[in-house]
């Protein structure tokens, strides 16, 4: 059970770097409160992330696998597209920042996950 939490909290810590990654370089992409706000939108990505996002990476599986992986850009997209639908304090404003906050948020969570991989 233990290593349960110690994964949710690692990846609400992944989540929460890759998200103020985003918010820094991709123009478009604001996460609007302040500290508390910020703790919040990071735990519901983390909980997108955590329990729906497996759903749908089984359900796109055929698409994923024919695209060799790239379909996962499009799953971690529509993951990043629902954390606005879902939270009032995310602002998406089009297309090109939402393409470009999940390359950003994809290569914050490959690096650090790396290092994360190791902790475990």
């Amino acid at each position: 059970m233990g290593l349960w939490i110690t994964k949710i909290i690692i990846l609400f810590l992944l989540n929460a770097a890759a998200l103020y990654a985003a918010v820094y370089f991709v123009d478009g992409f604001e996460i609007i409160g302040g500290r508390i706000e910020f703790a919040v939108v990071a735990a519901i990505f983390t909980l997108i992330n955590f329990f729906i996002k497996p759903v749908v990476k089984l359900v796109l599986s055929p698409v994923i696998i024919i695209t060799l992986g790239l379909g996962l850009m499009f799953v971690n997209a529509v993951m990043l597209y629902f954390l606005d639908f879902v939270s009032d304090s995310v602002i998406i404003s089009g297309i090109m920042p939402l393409i470009y906050a999940t390359i950003v948020i994809s290569i914050v969570h490959f690096i650090l996950g790396i290092f994360a991989k190791k902790l475990l």
